[in-house]
This record gives C-alpha cells, structure tokens and sequence, in this order.
C-alpha cells in the first residue's frame, strides 16, 4: 500500500498561519516502479529528490507559531505538487544532471495515475484546510541546494520568494534583513512567479496572504540546524503578520 500522499500536523491549531512544505520527503511509494526509481541512495538523499530539512523546519515552526501545517509524503521525482498539471517539469526526467530511469518511460496513463494517486489528494488536503482557516496567512517552506554541479556556490542563507502579492513578503524581507548576521535573498535563487505553482493555485489567485521561505539546505541538515533556524524565522514571520494589522 502507498499509504497517504500527506500529513498533517495539528489542524485545529489557533494560530494565524498555516505551514506547507511540498518537498517533505524523498519517499517513493511502492506503486512507483516497486519503490524504486532506479537512484542509488547517495542520488535519493540529494536535494533533487527532496527539499532537505525543510520538513524538520516546518514541523517546529508549526509548534513555535501553533499553527496547522500539511507536508507532503511523496519525492519530487515521483511527481512535484509545486507545479501545475500541465507544467513540463511535473515528472522529471533529467535533474542537476541525474537522469531519473523509472521515469524515462512514464507514459500518458502512469502520469495520470501519479496525478490521482499523490498530486490531486495533497491539493485537495492542502485546499480542505485552507477552506476551514479562511483568515490563515501561507507561510510555504522550502530548502535549496549551497551549489548545483559546474555552477558557482550561492550565498544566501534564507530566501523570500514572491509574484506579484508582495503583501507579507516585503515586511519578512524588511525583517530578515535587519539582522545583520543575515544574507537575504529577495527572489532569489529563484522567482516566486511561477504560474500554477502551489501558491499560485491557493494563494496569490484566491488573495490570500503567503510567502514562500527558502533554506538553504546545509544549515538545515540536521535536527538541531532544523530547530535553530525555525527559532529564528518563528518571530520575523510573526512581525510581518503583526504588520498587516497595522495597514
């Protein structure tokens, strides 16, 4: 059995914010190929198959703002509910110049399935939670890798991405940035515009207040980088909602 495509960690949670974090995991579910996309352990444990740490930070951040979070139980690889249905990059074939086998053949039908099977029931999840918080801000927290391979190294510690909604974003960015020890990145290493993305569809179409945090993932590696680091976002997050009240 595949097992659930999410989890959700306190739902009924009072605080303002509601948490997700799509690259929870490097899981394969059984019904993928017999769990196995056909990467060594060192490839699956890499950054293209999950968003390292990221589930770590969000899990604290959940229990620091006590707010609902939903993260997902499924590898990028198997199918990223970060893109639209129809996104070209939905099931990777070739990523950071790792071919991806199980998946070189997926055909029209296996990619419905995944579709069914994982995408669909982490939006509908995602969807049913915003619905019972309409008033609850997305915080989405992601994790990037110090280097792709033949690229220079990025020197950001934490990233705010945005599109066009820069609501909460600007006041996290002004936040973050007051800290000195900080090196910020403002949509970067990449754009938040990405149409059909995971905000896109729940947030930035709907109006509801988001951000997106990335990580970079080596100060995140491990449980105590994880706790730190959520211990130092919790009260900037908590600032930039507080600024809203004040507009």
């Amino acid at each position: 059995m595949d097992g659930p495509s999410f989890h959700l960690i306190e739902p009924d949670a009072p605080g303002g914010w509601i948490l997700t974090c799509d690259h929870a995991t490097n899981r394969v579910p059984p019904s993928v190929n017999g769990g196995d996309l056909g990467l060594p352990a060192s490839e699956m444990a890499r950054h293209i198959a999950w968003d390292v740490g990221a589930a770590g930070v969000t899990r604290h951040l959940a229990r620091l703002l006590d707010s609902p979070a939903i993260l997902s139980d499924f590898s990028r690889l198997v199918i990223d509910p970060n893109r639209g249905e129809d996104d070209p990059t939905l099931i990777m074939r070739l990523y950071d110049g790792t071919i991806i086998p199980a998946n070189r053949t997926v055909d029209v039908d296996e990619r419905a399935r995944r579709l069914d099977a994982f995408h669909r029931p982490y939006h509908r999840a995602l969807g049913d939670l915003l619905a019972s918080r309409p008033d609850g801000a997305i915080c989405s927290v992601h994790s990037f890798t110090r280097q792709f391979r033949n690229r220079p190294p990025r020197p950001w510690q934490v990233g705010v991405l945005f599109a066009s909604d820069r609501r909460l974003s600007d006041p996290l960015i002004a936040s973050l940035q007051g800290d000195p020890d900080l090196c910020v990145g403002v949509n970067q290493p990449y754009s938040g515009n990405l149409p059909g993305d995971a905000l896109d569809r729940h947030a930035v179409s709907r109006g509801r207040l988001h951000v997106l945090i990335e990580l970079r993932n080596d100060l995140i590696s491990d449980e105590e980088g994880q706790r730190a680091w959520a211990e130092r976002l919790a009260p900037h997050l908590q600032a930039a909602l507080a600024a809203q009240d004040g507009d």
